[in-house]
């Protein structure tokens, strides 16, 4: 636990980094991955960092996963600072272990991002923490460039729908509360969580490169998102 007198106000980003990247078709966990020699959780937590220096980073990982993570860092000399929380059973118990390392008597805003989404724009990511402070319960997204169709066989209006990313970020003690709730499977993300307590969501505009990495062709779009930065 995080000492009450230490963080009483202050912000927070959950990376959550449970998959077993059995899509991926190998031993590896997709959140271990390199991209262009870095591995995709490095760079995700990374880029939270370039976006607000000052920030308080909770890693949820699988218990099982923490050994080969710390060999991980020895190898790539990686020494940003992270709280370590264990992975639950899903995804909203894995949020939940996160959240209870905050001090309950903390004030600010806390991000639960997916870890292997390492492309949040530094924009979108301080944008999504400053419109928290005003609206509370914020998510990014993104509009629907291709057409839609319903599998009954009829088209489906794109402008009615948005695609949904992370960080979705929240006033702290909001989701801790939210968080009290007893699990169901309607639970997809945080902002279903917030809302099931009576919560409002506010959308803001997400960035198209903030893909989450779920397949090998995922990887190989990461690949050329970094190679691109690089020559630019």
């Amino acid at each position: 636990m995080i000492s009450d007198k230490e963080m009483m106000n202050a912000d927070y980003a959950v990376i959550v980094a449970g998959g077993k990247g059995l899509r991926m078709g190998g031993d590896i966990p997709k959140q271990f991955l390199p991209i262009c020699g870095l591995p995709v959780l490095m760079r995700t937590i990374y880029r939270f960092i370039e976006a607000m220096p000052d920030i308080h980073i909770i890693l949820v990982l699988p218990e099982a996963h923490h050994d080969y993570w710390e060999d991980l860092c020895m190898k790539y000399a990686f020494k940003a600072p992270y709280i370590l929380a264990c992975g639950g059973k899903t995804r909203f118990h894995s949020v939940k272990n996160g959240l209870a390392l905050i001090s309950d008597n903390t004030q600010g805003v806390v991000g639960v991002h997916d870890g292997v989404r390492p492309f949040p724009s530094v924009d979108m990511i301080r944008r999504c923490y400053s419109q928290a402070r005003i609206s509370k319960a914020v998510i990014p997204v993104t509009s629907v460039v291709e057409t839609l169709r319903h599998i009954d066989g009829h088209n489906v209006m794109r402008d009615d729908y948005r695609l949904v990313q992370t960080p979705q970020t929240f006033d702290i003690q909001l989701l801790k509360q939210a968080y009290q709730q007893p699990y169901i499977t309607a639970f997809t993300d945080d902002a279903s969580v917030v809302e099931h307590a009576g919560g409002q969501v506010t959308m803001v505009e997400g960035n198209r490169e903030n893909i989450k990495i779920t397949t090998p062709f995922d990887l190989q779009v990461a690949n050329a998102i970094v190679s691109q930065d690089h020559q630019a």
